[in-house]
């Protein structure tokens, strides 16, 4: 039997990505997120319009997702309820958000250079991708209750960092799904990956098979 339900959200489960960005007076933004995913070079980023992060990147034009693994779960947490907006705005000081200007300071997270952007990559987290915006996608334009409160940032991921603990063994470029653990929530609570459970029959297909050309140079969307 199956019950129709109205939940609030539904998070039925993503990974947490934690996104550094450059705030308008040169500090650093680090903001945890779970509305995020993947396809091929590109990457969908999920945001409430009015934060902090997503203004970041589009006056910026980039950003680090910074992909934290179950260890860092108690390093995320400390972020929870925090923002880089001064002064917080009035829907995140119903819901008991703070301002916290030093977000790798308050998450324990020790910023490094990157290489292609200016947003720096968080150490401790075992993957780090450099990226750059491509498109705003407003959401939910239809809606005047919703109209502008919602908005999907596609950013294209320029380079790969990622920590020698995970790779696969005898490969040059492939991270290996047994050791990477991510971490992941769903309905805002945090959860890791199990063991693997079956071979997986799309597993046989050569992953150099889906290697696209690189991208021409393109502008950066304002």
């Amino acid at each position: 039997m199956h019950a129709t339900i109205d939940p609030a959200i539904l998070y039925f489960g993503t990974p947490v990505v934690l996104v550094s960005s450059m705030n308008a007076d040169g500090s650093t933004n680090l903001a945890p997120i779970s509305s995020a995913w993947w396809l091929g070079r590109s990457c969908l980023l999920g945001f409430g319009a009015r934060s902090c992060t997503p203004g970041n990147i589009v006056r910026q034009g980039e950003c680090v997702l910074n992909l934290p693994s179950v260890a860092q779960v108690d390093a995320v947490d400390r972020l929870a309820k925090t923002t880089g907006s001064d002064p917080v705005p009035p829907h995140k000081q119903a819901m008991g958000y703070r301002h916290e200007a030093d977000k790798f300071g308050r998450a324990g997270l020790t910023p490094i250079a990157s290489d292609l952007v200016a947003p720096p990559r968080a150490a401790e987290c075992p993957v780090q991708l450099e990226a750059m915006l491509i498109e705003r996608h407003p959401l939910e334009e239809a809606n005047p209750d919703r109209r502008g409160k919602l908005v999907a940032l596609e950013v294209r991921i320029l380079r790969v960092h990622v920590a020698e603990e995970i790779r696969m063994p005898g490969t040059d470029h492939r991270i290996d799904p047994e050791r990477w653990r991510p971490l992941m929530m769903s309905f805002c609570e945090f959860f890791g990956l199990g063991a693997k459970l079956r071979p997986s029959t799309l597993a046989t297909i050569s992953e150099e098979s889906y290697r696209i050309k690189p991208a021409p140079p393109i502008a950066i969307a304002s």
